[in-house]
């Protein structure tokens, strides 16, 4: 008997909609203001299938994170500005005085947001967390010092989630990062691909992004605790002052990310495992948070766009194809 061939398939929540990624294909659904749902779809392989060297175990981890990151920054970019498109329509009908953003201005946006996250994430994930050690003595005891830092990186992720989860449009999100996850449950598991069927599934997925994310913050402790060890006893031949602490485990996060990537797909296939579901649990619970149960129409918006991504037939739904993302809105 010949094996089943596994087809996998994933994705990310986007403003009203979901984006899906096949074998081949990228695939984005969005639901308009008018209930139409559009649809963007290229081809798409990843340069670690392309590229012998960069598919390598723990290299093609990093190198997909930074792939699906890029990846994401544009279907967001997208999915925003046909929103926004929409919110303008709807002050328009209303009588009110209206004006469309120059391009100049929405990168001018972009790039402002993208530094603030990034200069966020370094205060929070670097900079506090190495301080708070040091304040507390433990600069001398590399796996403490570690053990420390990473479990407040833990907490200020999980804190972070649960405060944006609060905001209004960030609970939309989540509900549609919901649907993917429901989607991509169902398909795997042979369901009939109907919503009411789709949504008899849970919103959790053992390889979700949160579950990457732990894992990374998880496998750094270790990481980080070793690699001090060794820079402190055979090369500096006392504590590793901060600073140079922070810079060289800057350097090892695409070694983390790598080590995380590889468990993530461990897990996935393993997850019946009793030590496998000790390790997912963090990580499966804090999805509780970043999915939320869809509706209907959501669901129906991520089923669009898990067909177009794995070539099915998605004709029975009313959906508008664009050629580009660019096309009119």
């Amino acid at each position: 008997m010949a094996e089943k061939k596994v087809i996998n398939v994933g994705g990310q929540a986007v403003i009203e909609g979901v984006m899906m990624r096949g074998a081949d294909n990228l695939a984005t659904a969005i639901r308009r203001k008018d209930g139409t749902i559009e649809l963007y779809k290229q081809p798409f392989t990843s340069i670690t299938s392309r590229k012998k060297l960069l598919g390598l175990p723990l290299v093609r981890g990093f190198i997909s994170l930074i792939e699906m990151m890029l990846i994401g920054f544009k279907t967001l970019t997208f999915s925003a500005n046909r929103f926004e498109h929409d919110l303008l329509e709807e002050e328009r009908q209303k009588g009110k005085e209206t004006k469309e953003k120059t391009k100049a201005a929405q990168k001018t946006e972009e790039l402002f947001s993208y530094v603030f996250a990034f200069g966020l994430a370094f205060l929070l994930f670097g900079l506090l967390p190495y301080k708070l050690g040091d304040w507390i003595g433990l600069s001398k005891q590399n796996f403490y010092f570690n053990l420390f830092a990473g479990s407040i990186r833990i907490v200020f992720f999980v804190l972070y989630v649960w405060l944006i989860s609060l905001m209004k449009d960030i609970k939309r999100l989540f509900r549609y990062h919901g649907a993917e996850h429901k989607n991509v449950n169902a398909f795997e598991h042979e369901t009939p691909l109907e919503i009411a069927e789709i949504q008899k599934w849970t919103t959790i997925h053992p390889r979700c992004g949160t579950s990457f994310m732990f894992f990374v913050l998880l496998i750094a402790i270790l990481v980080f605790s070793i690699t001090d060890t060794l820079v402190a006893a055979f090369i500096l031949h006392k504590p590793v002052p901060t600073l140079l602490r922070l810079g060289y485990h800057f350097l090892l996060i695409p070694l983390v990310s790598g080590i995380s990537y590889e468990f993530l797909k461990f897990s996935g296939r393993n997850i019946s495992h009793p030590i496998v579901k000790i390790f997912t649990a963090p990580g499966m619970a804090l999805q509780r948070i970043t999915t939320q149960p869809p509706d209907d129409e959501m669901i129906e918006v991520a089923l669009v766009a898990m067909k177009a991504a794995l070539d099915m037939d998605y004709s029975m739904h009313k959906v508008r194809v664009l050629e580009s993302p660019n096309d009119p809105a």
